[in-house]
């Protein structure tokens, strides 16, 4: 689905880059196109366009790392932002903590050790019976705003590791069993044929966890604030950034 989406929107998004830039193909010197690391599913959707292009105009290709453009992206729009800044990067495979020191300079200060928040929001909304085709992210997001996230009491990942790294996987067991232990025939009835009170436990279990995911992200950022500040006490600027399918 992923994929698919790239496909269907890659050749709007760079005509339209080219027309708020008033250039054509035929002006560029150059085509850069991030090549990892990541989904490599999406990826290849941006690579297959980019030699289309260099190979009609006879242009180079510059590879890019994935992640330091996402971290980079802020300074396209923001032209007053400079360095040194923090920047958390988040998708469905990846959760990043990365001091940008200077172009090219990255100090990486938390990383996921196991799931990402992307992968638990989509195993946790596949678990609850939500329609995934849009991804499970902005599925579970909706029914949270259903529930009550204080009715399960879910344990915050890593709170007595002193570290900036990120682990999901141990929240989405409980997840689980809170599913399981309330006789939620979630793999037979899908949300939208469920009861009112079934689809109101199914909205308590997604915002119940929402609150954890979310809470799990600000210690770690808070941490990472804290150590770049040591590190850099003239930071000033941080940034979020979600991409691919969460």
């Amino acid at each position: 689905m992923a994929e698919e989406a790239h496909a269907l929107a890659i050749d709007q998004v760079v005509q339209k880059a080219l027309d708020d830039a008033n250039v054509s193909e035929s002006d560029l010197s150059a085509v850069a196109v991030t090549i990892g690391p990541g989904l490599s599913l999406c990826l290849r959707v941006g690579v297959h366009k980019a030699r289309k292009i260099a190979k009609v105009f006879g242009l180079p290709i510059v590879g890019v790392h994935h992640m330091e453009a996402h971290a980079l992206v802020s300074r396209l729009v923001n032209k007053d932002l400079d360095y040194p800044f923090l920047a958390l990067l988040i998708s469905g495979g990846h959760n990043l903590l990365v001091l940008a020191q200077n172009l090219g300079e990255y100090v990486q200060l938390g990383t996921t050790i196991d799931d990402a928040i992307g992968e638990a929001y989509d195993k946790s909304a596949r678990w609850l019976g939500l329609d995934i085709q849009k991804g499970g992210g902005p599925a579970l997001e909706e029914l949270a705003l259903e529930g009550d996230p204080n009715s399960i009491n879910f344990t915050v990942p890593m709170r007595q590791h002193k570290d900036c790294n990120f682990s999901y996987a141990g929240l989405k067991t409980p997840v689980r069993l809170a599913i399981e232990s309330r006789n939620l025939c979630t793999d037979d009835i899908p949300i939208s044929s469920a009861t009112e009170e079934d689809r109101q436990l199914r909205a308590n279990i997604a915002a119940s966890f929402q609150r954890i995911a979310v809470l799990h992200l600000e210690d770690r950022c808070q941490r990472a604030v804290e150590w770049a500040l040591k590190m850099r006490p003239s930071i000033k600027n941080f940034g979020c950034f979600r991409w691919c399918c969460f």
